[in-house]
């Protein structure tokens, strides 16, 4: 999210975090803190990024999360946690169950894991991958689903299970430019999932 406005439409729609892409090389880069942040949980999104950048940036937006999307350490996630003290969301790329069992350098760690679409460049593809290829993951650390969700997904979450699935990460099936999201799409989404609650 970027554009003030966007923010406050979609804020309406009540989602449980808000996304602030922190990347440069990303097209949905926030450069510029917005006029307007929304009340719910801030993420902040990182690519291999210097400890100083993620701690100037989770102080401008008043972040309270830092999702780490590259290939960031173990060792690194500590250092987060230790210095700028809040909890942190991994993303973890997934095309096979090898790529899966990398969330066990992570363990005791970050707060959260985000399973993402494996893709040659960094960032999100917009395609899905196999999510019945989670049902490898027996770790004890809750997880998002994400990688190309758009909105005739969502009987497809519903009717899928796994005991550490806590949560969906929508983004550019759900945009009509980037970091423009389609306030009516993202509002109905959010209402009929959570109409299966």
């Amino acid at each position: 999210m970027r554009a003030p406005e966007n923010i406050r439409a979609i804020e309406m729609a009540d989602p449980d975090m808000m996304g602030f892409i922190c990347w440069e090389k990303s097209s949905r880069y926030v450069g510029n803190v917005p006029t307007y942040l929304p009340s719910c949980l801030r993420v902040g999104v990182f690519v291999n990024p210097r400890l100083e950048y993620v701690m100037k940036r989770a102080h401008e937006l008043r972040l309270d999360y830092i999702q780490l999307h590259g290939t960031e350490s173990s060792e690194f996630c500590i250092k987060v946690l230790n210095e700028i003290g809040l909890p942190i969301i991994k993303a973890i790329s997934v095309k096979t169950t090898k790529d899966i069992d990398t969330w066990e350098e992570y363990e005791n760690i970050v707060n959260l894991l985000l399973f993402d679409t494996k893709c040659k460049s960094t960032g999100g593809s917009g395609e899905q991958f196999d999510w019945d290829i989670l049902n490898h993951y027996q770790g004890n650390i809750p997880f998002f689903l994400a990688g190309g969700i758009g909105p005739e997904d969502a009987e497809r979450l519903h009717a899928w299970h796994h005991p550490m699935y806590i949560g969906i990460d929508i983004n550019s099936r759900f945009e009509d430019a980037p970091a423009m999201k389609n306030v009516k799409a993202v509002t109905q989404f959010i209402r009929k999932i959570r109409s299966y609650e």
